[in-house]
Formats: structure tokens, C-alpha cells, sequence
């Protein structure tokens, strides 16, 4: 009767029409076994379509023979009747070995380790909570990698719920990525990223649960997509903390822990941010009171004092009071709370990864990550990698052969890999070398980029801060480059205000329109592919074709991301001396981001493959890079691009004045040139006022002077005082930095204690089970020896 049942359904399945299977289906046509992969593809008559279509047919041949399951879905029942889909399903025996071979962990045991004491501050925090099931949407388990041997020592209820829909096409991935599909010009090819970039497949995705707006009609589904959207995606949700549990089931651990990094350096902005507002506070409070500005506004001395031209010959003489609104401006970002501000930074900055460190290990023992080493992933091979070595050698961990790149090949590969770089033909460069892992390529290729994106960046912020209009020479003398074109002078109001300028495009302008353009783009790229189908019932527009309209997030979406984030930290740490208020216009950037990039990844792109990382990765070397590189860069903006340490030596060496120390400051700080030593070639072609003498921003002899606009003696005075200012700043920043990162352990106390018993208690188990295991294999052996006894005496 079983049998006749079952020809009755495979008779009958084939004849399913398409418009009674619900536009949110995730299964298969019989409803039950679930669509873990979509492969699709353009059935066209071109040139190539013979040899795409035998690459398909053996590509899916071996696909089979693996054990997957695949369902086919012509291109007539598609909504624009061109586009061929393949469904697949990985069954029980799939998924168990290949779990056994990703070393995938699987719950043996709920975990009954109290948790940590309750906050009393939770009560004060209750708005900003998530519901508990949006929190934590599983319970929370020990685990023990998976054995097909051991099955029975898992907690195995459903077989077909069992391994979580990221953990399945993490699986089907895996096996994609090394599936060959034949041999073509003497050598093997194999893996699904071949048989995208050659055009043979257009697209290779896993199935979102269900849209995002709405509930899927099967009760099945676990519609985690509509959740993540309602909770965490929508924007009025900008207060609420993040589902990180649920964004990692769904999405995988990569995935999650960017989030929870940028979660985290949002929350430590709001500390920087304060005190950044404080100072700039402080700044604006007392503009009326700054010297400098008093003097060069005031019509009896700025309005005296004729400034030189800007560049040579048609540029004219000008006064300096004419700089009055801007050098009152640059005293909101000029002035002492600014040098405390930078060095506050330079020791939030170490807080802020120092903490990160502490939340990452939290988050490995949440996620079980703990046992999460990179030997996982030294054991997997790039397929690519193989494909290009033809050395091999014995692994000493696996005790196998397997290939390798010869010493001397990596060293040519690396010398021209390197001069790549330095072409800036960045992108070329995954053409020269060959990483071995994905562990090894990610970070290479990381490194790499963010090198030429750090250039990029950064240059022109450098340029201004350390280079522009500290090598002009002076009037008479300029400094021109290739004898051609005379060296840039700063705004008269200073270089640093030029700088901050700079800096407020970047964090409040150009950070906005990013988040525009990421909205934006995916939404009208996704509108005007579906502009068809909107017009088809529900029936019509399958699950697997609403997730092939949408845009596909990439190998580097997630690069892109950090980058991001990553450029910004750059900048209010590395110039932030020049800008306290950087790091509020980050945090108001950051609140936006988190719900761009949330809403963008659950319903503008396609659902990513999952997968596993246990940290930041390289990222995390880039940020402590950053974080030393910018205690040197603001310890010089201050002492180089400020006037800060001029006033300093004006107040304690020259100042004249007991009531008002920084009387005179600004005629001191400028010196005197004769307009009739004025080479032709610099020489302004206009002095209608007949002026005699103009004046310049350096500490030079006057033309009356034996040393004839040589540096004067206060100007090495200053110099060995911005040096000491830089040589003490340093020294002080780095040891509190060193000291604070000392004084913090990566690894919460209580993390370490939950590690430990965590490990006791599932070896233990692991223990008891192979105990038992024992146990019933001796007493089977004793009844036998029995039986034969027995069987012996009769």
C-alpha cells in the first residue's frame, strides 16, 4: 500500500500547477522538502549556449551525485518567461556529512549555567529593550561538534528543523563552491563562481523565509525576515538595542558581528561625543574673549597692518582685518580645550578597543566561537588554490597531502603583487598571488584595499594639516615646485580652520549623501526590476524569482561596510584635534547607518550566505594601526597646524603685558618685508595706496636687520617647543594607553569561569555517553559468549 501511495504522489507532483503553490514557498512542490539554493540562469540560442548547456548538465549531474535534490523550473513559468531556475535541497545524509566535515557544533544538552546577575539598572533601560523571543529566539545549548557515529547523543526532535536554514546553505555552499562540471583546455574546472563569471548561471542564492512586510500564510515558516524588519530594520526603531542572536541566525556570524561592532562603537561614540560638544562649548563661550581675534578685528591694529599678496603679481596687498569673522571661528576649534580634547582621544580610543575585546569574547562564548580557531579554516583549501598548485606536500595537522605554492613562487608573486600596489592597480592584484585560505585572501585582500582607500581618503587631509603652507618660503624668496608653480599658502585665517572645513564636509555632507545613495540606489534598481511583476497576483511571482529581482549584496558588501566605518574612524581620531565636534556628527551618522544598512540587507538584497568568523578579523589590527598612528598625527596638528604653542611661547617669553598677557600677539607673530625687495617675478602689478612695507605670518628678521629675513631666534624657540610638546605628548598619551590596556583583560572574569565549566560539563557528557556507549557494546559481548556457552553445553 506504501509503495502504490507513493507512485500515486510522484505520478501526480509533476502535474502541480504553478498557481496553487503559494509566492511564499520555500519547499519544494511536494511541500515538504525545503529549497536550501536557487541556481539560475538565461536559456538564449547564442554562440555559447552548447557549451553552457553541457556545463550545466554536468555541473547538476555531479550536484545529484553528491546527494543533493533538485527541482526545475522552466523558463515558461517564469514571470518574464526567459529565466530557468533550480531549486535545491540538501537531504539528512547530506547535511550530516557535511556538518561532520565543517566541524559544525550542534546542542547536546540545554545549558543550565545560571545566568549573570541581573542589572539594577535594567528597570532604568526597559524602553530600549527588544522582546526576550526577538532577543533570543532559541534556547540557549552546549554543544559538541557533529558526528555521524553519534547521532543519538544530539537532541535531534526534527530532522528537517534540525540544522538551522543558515547552517543548510552554509552546507550547499560549501559543496557548490567545489562541484566540478568537466574539463575544458586540459584542465579540470569546478565551482559555482567559475560558472557565474562565464555566464553559464546568472545568479546563485539561498531563499529569504518570507517577505519582509508581511507574515508567510505556511505555518512552517519561521518568518525571521519579518521580524528582523519590524524590530530592527525600520528606522523609528533607532532607539531599541539589536537583535544580534536573531541577525545571526538568520544571517550567520559574520554578518552578526559587524553589527555588534558597529552597535558597539556607536555606544563608545556617545562618550566622545559629549566631551567633544563640551569642548567646542567651551570655544564658542569664549570667542569674545580670545586676544588674537580682538586684535585682528580691531579697525586701529588689524586694519593697520598690511598682509603681502597670496600668490605673485596679480594678487594685491590686504589687511589683515579683513580675516576677523574666520579667525573668530577658528577659535572654537583653536584653543586649550581642544589639546585636552585630542588628548582624551587618544585614551578613548584605547578604551573603546579594549572594551570591543571584552564584547567580542562575550560574543564567541554567546555564539560558540570559543573552539572557533583559524586552523578550521587553514583545513579548507580555496578551491582556486588548488586549482593553480601543482606541488604537494604533507599537512602536519591532517597528516595529508595537499598542494602548496613553492617558497620561490610566493616571493615572485608577492615582488609583483607589491609593485601592483604601488601603480595603485589594486584590483589586478588577485590576478598575481594565490592565498592559500579564504582567511589568508580576506585579509590580504583587505589589507590592500584599505591601503589604497587610505591613500585615497586621506591625502588631502594630510596635505592641509602637515604640508600646506609650511613650505612657502617668504615674500621675495617663495618656494616654487619644479621652479614652475609657487608652494600653497594657507587661508589667511590659518591652516587649521581650513582643516576643520574639511572635516565638516566629510562627517556632516558627504556621510549623508552616503546613507542616501545606500538607501536609495538598491531601492530604484530593485523598483524597476520588478516593474512587471507588480502587475501579476501573488501566485505568479515564486519566492525564488522575488529574491532574484533583488540586488546581490557581494563578496565585498561586507568589506564595503566596515571600510565605511572604518574610513570614519579614521577620521575622528586620527584629525580630531582639528574638529571636536567629529565625533557627534559620527554618532548621528552611526544611528542612521545601523538602520540603512539593517533595512538595505532584509529587504533591498538578496540573502547572503551564511557564514562563520569568530572576530573583526584584520580589521581589527587596521583599527589599533589607526588608533597609534593618530596620537603622532594630532600631537603635530597641534604643536604644527594650531597656534597654540606660538601663544604659549609668546605668553611665557615675550609677553609684555601683566593685565593682558596676549596683548601684542599678533604683530609679534608677524613678520616685516620691504615691498621694494620684491622681485619682478613676484612683484603685485598694483600698489595703489604706495605701501612701503607688507607683512607676512613667520618669525624672520626685519629688512632693517643684519640677518635680513633670516629666521629669528624665537623662531627656534618655538620649533624646540613644538617638538618637546609632540616628544611629551606622545610619551604621555602612549603610557596611559599602554597602562589602560594593561589594566583591562581581553576576557571577562565571568566569561572565563562560564568557558571553563561549559567545557567540564560537555566533556562530561561527551564522557557519559562514550561510557554507556561501552558499556551496552561489553554486555552485548557478554551475552553472546553466554549464548555460545550455552549453545556449547547443550
Amino acid at each position: 500500500i506504501n509503495t502504490c501511495v507513493f507512485l500515486i504522489v510522484c505520478l501526480y507532483l509533476p502535474q502541480i500547477d504553478k498557481r496553487h503553490q503559494s509566492k511564499d514557498s520555500i519547499f519544494f512542490r511536494d511541500g515538504v522538502r525545503r529549497i536550501d539554493f536557487v541556481l539560475a540562469y538565461v536559456d538564449d540560442l547564442n554562440k555559447e549556449w552548447e557549451k553552457k548547456l553541457e556545463r550545466r548538465k554536468e555541473f547538476e549531474r555531479n550536484l545529484e551525485n553528491a546527494g543533493l535534490k533538485l527541482e526545475r523550473e522552466d523558463k515558461k513559468e517564469s514571470e518574464d518567461g526567459k529565466i530557468c531556475f533550480v531549486k535545491i535541497h540538501a537531504t539528512w545524509d547530506v547535511l550530516i556529512t557535511y556538518a561532520e566535515v565543517l566541524n559544525i557544533k550542534v546542542p547536546i544538552k540545554e545549558n543550565d549555567i545560571p545566568s549573570t546577575v541581573e542589572n539594577p539598572l535594567d528597570c532604568m533601560l526597559a524602553p530600549l529593550r527588544l522582546p526576550e523571543k526577538v532577543m533570543h529566539p532559541e534556547p540557549d545549548y552546549f554543544t559538541a561538534p557533529f558526528s555521524r557515529d553519534k547521532q543519538e547523543l544530539y537532541l535531534i526532535n526534527d530532522e528537517s528543523t534540525f540544522f538551522s536554514p543558515s547552517m543548510r546553505n552554509r552546507i550547499v555552499n560549501y559543496i557548490l563552491t567545489r562541484c566540478p562540471y568537466g574539463t575544458e583546455e586540459g584542465k579540470k574546472k569546478f565551482g559555482i563562481k567559475r560558472l557565474l563569471n562565464n555566464g553559464t548561471y546568472t545568479a546563485a542564492y539561498p531563499l529569504h523565509d518570507c517577505q519582509y512586510w508581511k507574515k508567510a500564510n505556511d505555518p512552517n515558516c519561521e518568518n525571521e525576515r519579518y521580524t528582523l524588519y519590524m524590530e530592527w530594520a525600520r528606522f523609528l526603531r533607532f532607539y531599541k538595542e539589536q537583535p544580534l542572536d536573531l541577525i545571526r541566525k538568520y544571517y550567520g556570524e559574520k554578518i552578526g558581528i559587524y553589527f555588534a561592532w558597529l552597535g558597539f562603537y556607536t555606544e563608545m561614540l556617545f562618550l566622545a561625543a559629549v566631551v567633544g560638544l563640551i569642548c567646542f562649548l567651551y570655544g564658542l563661550f569664549t570667542m569674545d574673549e580670545n586676544m588674537s581675534s580682538k586684535e585682528i578685528c580691531d579697525p586701529a591694529i588689524g586694519g593697520e597692518i598690511i598682509m603681502c599678496p597670496l600668490c605673485d603679481q596679480d594678487c594685491e596687498y590686504w589687511r589683515l582685518n579683513t580675516t576677523c569673522e574666520s579667525s573668530q571661528y577658528s577659535h572654537l576649534f583653536d584653543n586649550v580645550a581642544t589639546l585636552f580634547f585630542a588628548i582624551f582621544m587618544g585614551i578613548w580610543v584605547t578604551l573603546f578597543l579594549e572594551f570591543w575585546k571584552r564584547r567580542q569574547a562575550r560574543l564567541k562564548y554567546e555564539w560558540d566561537l570559543v573552539d572557533f580557531e583559524e586552523e578550521q579554516q587553514q583545513l579548507q583549501l580555496r578551491p582556486e588554490y588548488e586549482a593553480k598548485c601543482t606541488h604537494k606536500k604533507k599537512n602536519p595537522v591532517t597528516q595529508e597531502m595537499e598542494p602548496y605554492l613553492p617558497i620561490t613562487s610566493q616571493a615572485v608573486r608577492f615582488c609583483i603583487s607589491g609593485t601592483t600596489v604601488l601603480k595603485i592597480k589594486l584590483l589586478f592584484s588577485g590576478f598575481t598571488e594565490i592565498p592559500r585560505t579564504h582567511m589568508e585572501y580576506e585579509n590580504r585582500l583587505t589589507m590592500k584595499m584599505f591601503l589604497f582607500q587610505f591613500v585615497n581618503y586621506y591625502s588631502s587631509c594630510f596635505y592641509v594639516a602637515f604640508f600646506k603652507g609650511k613650505f612657502v618660503g617668504y615674500p621675495g624668496a617663495y618656494t616654487y615646485m619644479f621652479n614652475r608653480w609657487r608652494n600653497e599658502e594657507c587661508d589667511p585665517a590659518g591652516c587649521l580652520i581650513e582643516l576643520t572645513t574639511q572635516l565638516t564636509i566629510v562627517m556632516a555632507g558627504k556621510q549623508i549623501w552616503g546613507n542616501i545613495q545606500e538607501a536609495i540606489v538598491p531601492w530604484i534598481c530593485n523598483w524597476w526590476g520588478r516593474r512587471k511583476a507588480r502587475n501579476n497576483p501573488e501566485n505568479l511571482y515564486s519566492r525564488w524569482e522575488q529574491d532574484h529581482d533583488l540586488q546581490t549584496f557581494g563578496a565585498l558588501g561586507l568589506f564595503y561596510e566596515y571600510l565605511e566605518m572604518v574610513i570614519q574612524f579614521g577620521f575622528i581620531t586620527l584629525f580630531v584635534a582639528s574638529f571636536p565636534l567629529a565625533p557627534l556628527l559620527a554618532l548621528m551618522n552611526n544611528i542612521l547607518e545601523i538602520r540603512v544598512d539593517s533595512w538595505k540587507l532584509t529587504t533591498q538584497y538578496r540573502r547572503p550566505v551564511a557564514a562563520k568568523a569568530h572576530s573583526i578579523g584584520v580589521w581589527q589590527e587596521i583599527l589599533n594601526g589607526m588608533a597609534i598612528l593618530s596620537v603622532v598625527t594630532n600631537a603635530f596638528i597641534v604643536a604644527f597646524t594650531s597656534d597654540m604653542i606660538p601663544r604659549l611661547v609668546y605668553y611665557y617669553t615675550a609677553s609684555e603685558n601683566e593685565d593682558s598677557p596676549m596683548s601684542g600677539y599678533i604683530n609679534n607673530s608677524l613678520s616685516v618685508f620691504q615691498i621694494s625687495d620684491f622681485p619682478d617675478r613676484n612683484k603685485p602689478k598694483l600698489n595703489p595706496e604706495n605701501f612701503v612695507i607688507c607683512r607676512y605670518r613667520d618669525y624672520r628678521y626685519p629688512p632693517d636687520h643684519e640677518k635680513k629675513y633670516l629666521h629669528s631666534m624665537q623662531f627656534w624657540h618655538i620649533l624646540a617647543a613644538k617638538l618637546a610638546f609632540i616628544i611629551i605628548m606622545e610619551h604621555v598619551v602612549f603610557i596611559v594607553k599602554f597602562f589602560v590596556a594593561w589594566m583591562i583583560p581581553d576576557v571577562p572574569a565571568d566569561v572565563k569561569a562560564k568557558i571553563k565549566r561549559e567545557k567540564y560539563l560537555t566533556q562530561k557528557i561527551l564522557y557519559e555517553y562514550e561510557f554507556e556507549k561501552l558499556k551496552e557494546r561489553l554486555f552485548g559481548q557478554i551475552c553472546s559468549f553466554v549464548w555460545v556457552l550455552c549453545l556449547g553445553s547443550l
